[in-house]
């Protein structure tokens, strides 16, 4: 076995090793902060205790966050695969589970779309092994799940269908996969797609594929079952929240282009290919090989999909070109859904183009087969040192989970006030609201895609002449304000003030008679706040403890 399949599960065992300190390390792991552990993460576990889970659609709030103004139809539904997870196991099991599965379904995708469909022949299977698993290596947004890694899976059993490839595993993955993606951060993205090679081959090649589509039409439909809270809340139950405001983008022509080739050097946080540092170059050796030794036709499917994935990240920097705001002004939800997502197709279209290009090279012999192979390992030390222990334990000396969410000291804290949770609300300033919540506290605060518009407007009070300091928060919270945060001027858009910061807040502008309206009553500081007294705050501890990331400052609203 070893001789027939060595380097097969020699990429299963590297695999392994990639995962392996999440679960080694569990809550002492070093994971992204950024649109998880600030919101995601803690968002399953208040949704899974509010004792709402299940309610039918309109007809409860979820009371931890914001003062209860909050709809449970603003999160997943009960359907959502990486919820059971934090049902079953504890956050750091939950997210290292999640992140296995995904990574070894986004292995196993890659590589069947490669073999089937981009290179056939069997003895190029080796490197297609190992690029397959630096696909499966990359950075993607851990709440995503298989919304991005799964494509080429999902891929892979749509071009079965169109080509009458009748296999069990086909009805399989498109049943199962809506369970474990987002629609609207991935899927819905590509189900046009494959819609536009359903419509290639109606008027290019004459051929209707009812089951290839009725396929698409399934898939559709398992989606919005298991999105039916968005749909509800987006569509049949429409009403003014903070998308309603989402401001226009005002980018020149110039900046839309150079925003293009940004994204498509780079990559967008929620989906890095991490392609710009060898796969790329990789690729335009190819594309210039290609142009002077005329092989259009022979190569017509690399260049097709490298035009397409150079389209796609044009698409995106011209997203937020002023030129479409005449559209957007008068049509709602060009401004409340992000049309620009379509990159979320761009991480497996590289890799499919790179193990194109590396067989190419291949092909070549000698020089160019020593550079393929090195290519290949290059890219696989340009994924691993992007692993999130190496990336934000050495790259950024973020916190740990544990250490982030200080269990430990928020009991200090909890005790301390010595009333039920339930009874009083909370505010963050330099900290994320999410350290609170998944603690038991109650906030006026929090980090969420959909909330009242009336509560922004009441909460916007509390801050106002802080916004009025900073044109940048202004902007942010007025145009989008998905952070509906306690935010200062002085600190900016930085959340993150760990005990070391030698930070003050010497002067903020805070309205407590407002605070105390959406039901505030305490203040969590991650930095002293210098004028406390002046602005109705009485300053009662400071808590430290060697577990956790913070200094926190205690303040309760005067009465």
């Amino acid at each position: 076995m070893w001789k027939k399949h060595k380097w097969l599960i020699m990429a299963v065992l590297l695999l392994v090793i990639y995962v392996a300190p999440l679960f080694i390390l569990g809550g002492n792991s070093h994971v992204r902060i950024h649109d998880n552990l600030d919101s995601n993460v803690t968002w399953y576990k208040m949704v899974l205790d509010s004792g709402d889970y299940t309610a039918k659609v309109g007809t409860a709030n979820i009371d931890q966050i914001m003062n209860d103004s909050v709809p449970r139809d603003s999160f997943d539904s009960e359907f959502v695969g990486i919820d059971w997870l934090y049902i079953i196991f504890s956050t750091p099991l939950a997210f290292a589970m999640s992140q296995l599965i995904t990574r070894v379904f986004a292995f196993l995708g890659l590589f069947l779309w490669a073999r089937d469909y981009l290179i056939k022949d069997k003895k190029y299977h080796v490197p297609l092994y190992f690029i397959s698993l630096a696909f499966a290596l990359t950075p993607f947004w851990p709440s995503g799940m298989l919304s991005t890694l799964g494509m080429p899976l999902a891929l892979w059993a749509f071009l079965n269908i169109r080509n009458h490839k009748r296999r069990t595993w086909n009805v399989v993955i498109l049943t199962l996969l809506p369970f474990y993606s987002s629609l609207i951060l991935g899927f819905c993205f590509f189900l046009v797609m494959v819609g536009c090679i359903w419509l290639y081959d109606v008027f290019k090649k004459k051929q209707v594929n009812i089951r290839f589509l009725l396929s698409m039409i399934y898939m559709g439909l398992l989606y919005m079952l298991v999105n039916y809270r968005f749909i509800y809340a987006m569509f049949l139950h429409p009403e003014p929240d903070s998308r309603s405001e989402f401001g226009l983008h005002h980018l020149s022509f110039y900046s839309s282009i150079k925003l293009s080739l940004k994204n498509f050097v780079n990559g967008h946080t929620h989906d890095q290919a991490l392609a710009g540092y060898v796969i790329l170059p990789i690729l335009l050796l190819v594309l210039i090989l290609i142009i002077l030794k005329k092989e259009w036709a022979k190569e017509k499917l690399f260049l097709w999909l490298f035009g397409f994935n150079l389209f796609l990240s044009f698409w995106y920097g011209f997203w937020w070109f002023d030129g479409w705001n005449i559209v957007k002004e008068h049509v709602e939800i060009m401004r409340t859904f992000n049309f620009s997502r379509f990159h979320f197709l761009q991480p497996f279209l590289f890799y499919g183009l790179f193990a194109l290009a590396i067989v190419y090279l291949i092909k070549k012999g000698n020089w160019w087969k020593k550079l393929a192979y090195l290519a290949i390992v290059l890219q696989l030390v340009v994924v691993f040192s992007n692993n999130s222990e190496i990336y934000y334990r050495t790259g950024n000396g973020s916190p740990s989970i544990n250490q982030f969410y200080a269990t430990e000291q928020m009991e200090e804290i909890k005790n301390y006030i010595g009333k039920p949770q339930s009874s009083y609300r909370v505010g963050s300033i330099g900290l994320h609201p999410s350290v609170s919540q998944e603690n038991g506290f109650y906030t006026v605060d929090g980090y969420v895609n959909s909330y009242p518009l009336a509560y922004k407007k009441a909460f916007r009070k509390i801050i106002a002449g802080e916004l009025d300091k900073s044109p940048v928060l202004k902007d942010y919270y007025d145009n989008w304000g998905n952070r509906c945060y306690l935010f200062s001027a002085e600190l900016g858009k930085n959340y993150d003030f760990g005990k070391d910061s030698k930070k003050h807040i010497k002067q903020l502008d805070f309205n407590s008679e407002a605070f105390k309206a959406v039901g505030g009553e305490y203040l969590l500081s991650a930095v002293p706040i210098d004028n406390a007294s002046e602005v109705g705050l009485k300053y009662e501890k400071a808590f430290n403890n060697k577990e956790s990331y913070w200094k926190i400052y205690l303040y309760k609203v005067k009465n």
